[in-house]
C-alpha cells in the first residue's frame, strides 16, 4: 500500500498517542529524545523523507530546501505558525507546506487571560511571598493589585485566538478593542462586542491592557517598536504570547524598568530560549516558557492534524491545511 512505503521523519518527541499513529499508518521514524535536531541532523533528515515532520524550534530555510534534493515532498508542521519554513522556496521545488491551525486557539486565549491576571493582581508577588514563608497574615494594604473589570483590552490581531481572547475577556467585563490587517464583519464585531481601530497609533495610547495575537511576518517584525510602545499609558500592561518578534524585546525591557509600562506578561520572546536577563529581574513581568498551546488535548489535535495532512496526500489528494505564500 502506498503509506506503507512514505517515509516520514518526525524531528521531536510528540505525544504518544501520536507517535503510535504514525506507525501504525506510515514508515516513520521517530525521535528517540526531545532534544532539538542539530542542523546536520536536519539536513540528512530532509534528504531521506518524503515528509518531515517539523515543530518551530527547527529552522527550515532556503538552504536547507536546497540541501533536500528531490524526495522530500511534503513538509508537516507541527503546529500553527510557519514563520520558521521558507514556503515560497518550498514551493517553488515543488515541496508542499501543511500546518495544524485552529486548534490551539483555546488554549492560547486561556494562557492570555492568565497572564493579564497574573500581571495585575500581582500573582507571581504573591507566589514568592507565599514561598519564602514572609507572609504575615492579611493587610489592608498589601500587595494591591488593579481591577480588570471595566479596563480597556486592545487585541493585535483578530484572528482565531484575538477572537477566543476577546470572548473571555468580555466576560470578565473588559472594553474589548482591536486592530487587524483586515476589519472583522459587523455581525462578528457585535457578537465580540469589539470595537475597531484602523490606527494601531491610536488604539495602542488609549488601552490599559495590549494583547499581542497576532503572528510574525516581514510586516509585523517589531510592529510593537520603541517609538509605539511609548506610545502606551505609563498604568498600561503589555502580553504577548503570540511570537517574540513582533515586540522590541530590548525596548520593552528599558521601559519596563524605568516605570514608563506598568507590567509585562510574556510567553514568547524575540530570541527563543535566550531571554534579556534584565527581564527576569523585575517584579512587574511575568514570564512562561512558551506554554500556551501546552495542554495534553492541544498537543494530541495538532498530531492528529499532522496525520490527516499526510494520510490526504498519500492518497494522492491536496493536504487540507495546505500552506500557500498568498496566506501569509
Amino acid at each position: 500500500m502506498p503509506s506503507a512505503r512514505l517515509s516520514v521523519v518526525v524531528t521531536r518527541r510528540l505525544p504518544e498517542p501520536v507517535e503510535t499513529r504514525m506507525r501504525e499508518l506510515f514508515d516513520v521514524r521517530l525521535r528517540e529524545t526531545d532534544a532539538p535536531m542539530t542542523r546536520e541532523e536536519l539536513a540528512r533528515a530532509a534528504k531521506e523523507a518524503d515528509v518531515l515532520v517539523p515543530t518551530l524550534s527547527d529552522r527550515i530555510d532556503a538552504s536547507l530546501i536546497a540541501q533536500a534534493g528531490d524526495r522530500l515532498k511534503l513538509i508537516a508542521n507541527y503546529g500553527a505558525g510557519v514563520d520558521h519554513i521558507d514556503v515560497g522556496t518550498a514551493r517553488q521545488h515543488g515541496i508542499l507546506v501543511s500546518n495544524t491551525p485552529g486548534v490551539s486557539a483555546d488554549d492560547t486565549a486561556d494562557m492570555t487571560m492568565a497572564l493579564i491576571l497574573s500581571v495585575t493582581r500581582r500573582l507571581p508577588e504573591g507566589l514568592a511571598v507565599m514561598q519564602t514563608g514572609n507572609w504575615g497574615g492579611w493587610s489592608p494594604t498589601a500587595l494591591l493589585g488593579g481591577r480588570i473589570a471595566g479596563r480597556r483590552l486592545g487585541i493585535l490581531g483578530m484572528g482565531r485566538i484575538g477572537q477566543a481572547v476577546a470572548r473571555r475577556a468580555a466576560a470578565f467585563g473588559m472594553q474589548v478593542h482591536y486592530h487587524n490587517r483586515r476589519r472583522l464583519r459587523p455581525e462578528t464585531e457585535e457578537s465580540l462586542q469589539a470595537t475597531y481601530w484602523e490606527s494601531l497609533d491610536q488604539m495602542v495610547a488609549r488601552m490599559d491592557v495590549l494583547s499581542i495575537n497576532c503572528p510574525h511576518t516581514p510586516s509585523t517584525f517589531h510592529l510593537m517598536n520603541a517609538r509605539r510602545l511609548k506610545l502606551m499609558k505609563p498604568e498600561a500592561v503589555i502580553v504577548n504570547t503570540s511570537r517574540g518578534e513582533v515586540i522590541d524585546e530590548n525596548a520593552l525591557t528599558r521601559m519596563l524598568r524605568a516605570g514608563e509600562i506598568a507590567g509585562a506578561g510574556l510567553d514568547v520572546y524575540e530570541h527563543g530560549a535566550d531571554i534579556n536577563p534584565r527581564l527576569r529581574e523585575l517584579k512587574n513581568v511575568v514570564l512562561l516558557p512558551h506554554m500556551g498551546s501546552a495542554t495534553v488535548e492541544g498537543r494530541i489535535e495538532m498530531g492528529e492534524k499532522v496525520i490527516i495532512n499526510i494520510k490526504t496526500f498519500d492518497d494522492g489528494h491536496r493536504p487540507p491545511d495546505q500552506v500557500v505564500p498568498s496566506m501569509l
